[in-house]
């Protein structure tokens, strides 16, 4: 690889790190702009970006056994070379060590800090010669720091998940999220079977094997760009990963439902809902801004879909037009997303305790506003996509409180491996435990 890669890798790094831009959203941009590059160069781009904001945490334990700075102290261009170079000397062995070092030198020179190229060299050259020796936390000593620097993870959120499970389940969910993710989408069967499909992406070389719980879910891998996969222009599938498929299945939509999807950005579960309410159903999907919407009327134009109402609307206001009036209600709401810190690594260095409260407070508002929309005997789906008990089964137990909802079994919507455990109304899929993202479904039931 070039330093021309290098430098766009360098750039993501310094746009995620100073203007607080979302990793996904930073390489999304920069695959935009270079989208003419080779393969290889893309998926170097891809792998550097991806590997050095997955392992931050673990890349700066490591640089700073070898460097008489820490790495906090640093300028925000040196630390993201010290990274770079680190992980492509840790994880990828492409070159030779001593290669690498000379690249993330010359970068440093580059970029206007040539007095300092001394200091990378040296720390990266170390770090080549003594990495076998790097002792690490213990997890009986210090379970907080063996799990933080082991997975990359915030002690913070290290700590929320030890308040909800034991030890050997951090392990096997934090194991969940730095292991290889294919890419889930759902067929749309009202335009390809799924029969049909498989058959033309492996047609173009793509790997596809069938979902674990949902009959039209696929998951692919081996191909270069989400929106050249072969059948992505014609609407024949849309990307939603199984658990976020499950939900909408649990809410047991039929034809000629009204169904009201209150946070229905980017629209995963409104495409599914109106494929189940459809032509004589009705879907209306809001969200809080224009943005949001847009990205549901893409997605809605891309599909051919017609029985689905767009609006810009927040989900705190009462709406007095429709109440009662909802046979079911999607509530999808916003979350610390515990349950996909695997796709969206900034997730696992930005979330706190403090968040999450706030987040569960705001979830009570929603559900009190959302719920005066359903008619009496209609259901409330209320789902998010993370794994702690205060988000999901304490705000379930809250609701029941302060309404008069009842939990309704999802058994009979369930596939044969769940269904027992969605008996009691909720069900808690745990990443690492289950064959997908980590995700809460709750079906609620209004008393007539």
């Amino acid at each position: 690889m070039d330093r021309s890669t290098r430098e766009i890798v360098l750039d993501i790094l310094l746009d995620i790190e100073k203007n607080h831009t979302f990793s996904d959203h930073a390489l999304h941009t920069a695959l935009r702009a270079n989208q003419f590059m080779n393969k290889q160069d893309r998926a170097f781009i891809t792998r550097m970006t991806e590997g050095v904001t997955e392992w931050r945490i673990r890349l700066d334990y490591m640089i700073d056994r070898f460097s008489n700075k820490k790495i906090r102290q640093c300028r925000p261009v040196i630390r993201a070379v010290l990274r770079m170079g680190c992980y492509e000397i840790i994880y990828m062995d492409a070159i030779p060590a001593a290669v690498t070092c000379n690249e993330y030198v010359k970068l440093t020179e580059m970029r206007g800090f040539g007095q300092l190229k001394g200091f990378v060299n040296a720390v990266l050259r170390n770090i080549c010669r003594n990495r076998d020796s790097i002792r690490y936390p213990i997890q009986k000593e210090d379970p907080v720091s063996y799990f933080s620097v082991q997975y990359s993870v915030a002690p913070e959120v290290v700590r929320l998940l030890l308040s909800d499970y034991e030890p050997e389940r951090v392990n096997t969910i934090l194991n969940a999220c730095i292991s290889d993710r294919e890419t889930c989408i759902r067929v749309h069967t009202d335009r390809i079977s799924v029969e049909k499909l498989v058959k033309l992406l492996e047609e173009d070389k793509i790997t596809v094997r069938h979902g674990d719980y949902h009959a039209t879910s696929l998951y692919i891998s081996d191909y270069d760009y989400i929106r050249r996969v072969p059948g992505f222009s014609e609407g024949y599938f849309t990307v939603q990963d199984e658990s976020s498929s499950l939900a909408v299945v649990a809410a047991d939509i039929k034809p000629g439902e009204l169904v009201l999807d209150v946070c229905a950005a980017p629209g995963g579960k409104t495409l599914y809902a109106a494929s189940l309410a459809g032509t004589t159903g009705t879907v209306i999907a809001r969200d809080i801004s224009e943005e949001k919407v847009q990205l549901i009327e893409e997605n809605l134009e891309r599909l051919a879909i017609t029985n689905v109402t767009t609006q810009v609307y927040d989900a705190l206001c009462t709406d007095e037009n429709l109440i009662d009036k909802a046979d079911c209600v999607i509530a999808d709401l916003p979350c610390s997303g515990l349950g996909i810190m695997g796709r969206k690594n900034d997730i696992k260095y930005n979330i706190t305790k403090e968040k999450v409260l706030l987040l569960a407070d705001l979830q009570r508002k929603i559900l009190h506003t959302v719920s005066k929309y359903v008619k009496p005997g209609g259901r409330l789906l209320f789902s998010t996509c993370t794994i702690d008990s205060i988000e999901n089964e304490k705000n379930v137990e809250w609701f029941l409180k302060h309404s008069d909802f009842v939990l309704e079994s999802m058994e009979p919507c369930l596939p044969a491996a769940l269904k027992e455990r969605g008996k009691k109304g909720y069900l808690t899929l745990v990443q690492g435990e289950d064959a997908c993202d980590g995700f809460f479904i709750a079906r609620l039931v209004r008393k007539h």
